[in-house]
């Protein structure tokens, strides 16, 4: 019986070339909306802007104060505007030194953050939507409250999140990969 027998060839290691002919390898590609992208710092500029609107509009309102939902998209915003802004800096300083911001550590910190602020200005928005409703649909009495106003900060505050949920979802996802 005629049976092949496998053959071993020995390889051979690949020549040594200087670093300039073999630049280092890339793990991942650098997609747009992760820190230290321009991408990335549009989202954040685009939270803080929104985060402040938000702000801005439901405080001109005087008797914001008087709901316990308004208050607490007022104190969301704020911790969403101050995260916003400080990673938008993150994001500028990154761009003009060229460094990556995709470490484990820093990113755990990125994802917990956004986690923390997307879910706090949701569960606010949600609140603050539930009351406008309530008082402009079925207590009718928007003729003695600012609902425009209040109207107008939820939906800043939904925006503001609609901004947040990219940026956590890069996050984690890079950070799932690793």
């Amino acid at each position: 019986m005629f049976v092949s027998r496998p053959a071993v060839h020995p390889v051979e290691a690949p020549p040594l070339t200087d670093a300039a002919e073999n630049p280092p390898r890339v793990r991942m590609k650098e997609i747009q909306g992760m820190p230290g992208t321009p991408g990335g710092l549009a989202l954040r500029l685009s939270q803080f802007v929104f985060a402040a609107a938000a702000l801005g509009v439901m405080v001109s309102a005087s008797d914001f104060a008087s709901v316990t939902a308004f208050c607490y998209l007022v104190a969301a915003t704020i911790l969403q505007g101050l995260w916003s802004i400080s990673l938008a800096f993150l994001d500028i300083y990154a761009l003009l030194v060229k460094r990556c911001l995709r470490n484990p550590r820093a990113l755990r910190l990125f994802t917990l953050g956004d986690g923390i602020t997307a879910t706090l200005t949701f569960a606010a928005a949600c609140a603050s939507s539930g009351i406008t409703v309530l008082i402009g649909n079925d207590l009718n009495i928007c003729s003695q409250n600012h609902c425009t106003s209040f109207e107008t900060a939820t939906a800043m505050a939904f925006i503001s999140w609609f901004a947040v949920c990219p940026s956590f979802l890069m996050n984690f996802w890079s950070l799932a990969c690793r």
